[in-house]
């Protein structure tokens, strides 16, 4: 594994550490800001969702703005095991890269989001809201943005693509695909959008490979 692949894996994996309980409630909490948002997401609604106790998910978290922070977090953990992980199983180049991209198109529905994927929606509202969670948040889009472009790197390193191809603008334009998605499918129920993703996705690889003389 390479450095920044093991690097930004590792980082994923720096969430939660409580009991089988608190993952739960962060599981509810994921489920619910998928929902109503991630500043919709409050102690007293996630209690109310989940049964539970106000005063007991207080005594976990002890604000909403922590309660942010740890459902990001958690979101991270699982990306991490459920996308990263079986991606980096793929072989180096661009059966790697396009692992990783099948699997984050899935990843609402690996890990249950009914609302869509909460990083792209979270996004959406902190991204001109200064704070812990924009800053999280900003943390994880750059790493994954810089664990893509990692991956095309090999894929160049591979000889799959072009030693020409930027793999930033590579990453950027995946992450572009993914974002159009998310509103193709949640916001104009566009029965074509995961059509369109691999389309899409498939046209940017087919641009990077090298020329066949």
């Amino acid at each position: 594994m390479a450095e920044n692949e093991r690097s930004f894996y590792f980082a994923l994996c720096v969430a939660t550490k409580g009991e089988q309980t608190r993952d739960a409630i962060l599981e509810g909490a994921l489920k619910l800001a998928s929902r109503v948002g991630l500043e919709g997401l409050s102690i007293g609604m996630l209690a109310e969702e989940l049964a539970l106790s106000k005063s007991g998910l207080f005594a976990h978290f002890g604000s909403k703005e922590t309660l942010q922070l740890r459902t990001i977090e958690y979101a991270a953990e699982r990306f991490a095991e459920l996308i990263v992980k079986p991606a980096l199983a793929a072989p180096r180049g661009e059966p790697r890269v396009r692992a990783l991209f099948e699997a984050t198109l899935r990843w609402p529905v690996l890990v249950p989001q009914p609302g869509g994927c909460l990083f792209v929606s979270a996004a959406v509202e902190f991204d001109d809201r200064p704070g812990p969670v924009r800053n999280r948040l900003r943390d994880y889009w750059r790493q994954r943005v810089s664990f893509f472009a990692g991956a095309v790197r090999k894929a160049t390193e591979a000889g799959h693509f072009r030693r020409d191809v930027d793999p930033d603008q590579f990453s950027f334009e995946v992450d572009g695909i993914l974002i159009a998605y998310h509103f193709a499918s949640r916001l104009l129920d566009d029965p074509k959008a995961d059509e369109r993703a691999h389309r899409a996705f498939d046209a940017l690889v087919s641009a990077a490979r090298p020329s066949r003389r």
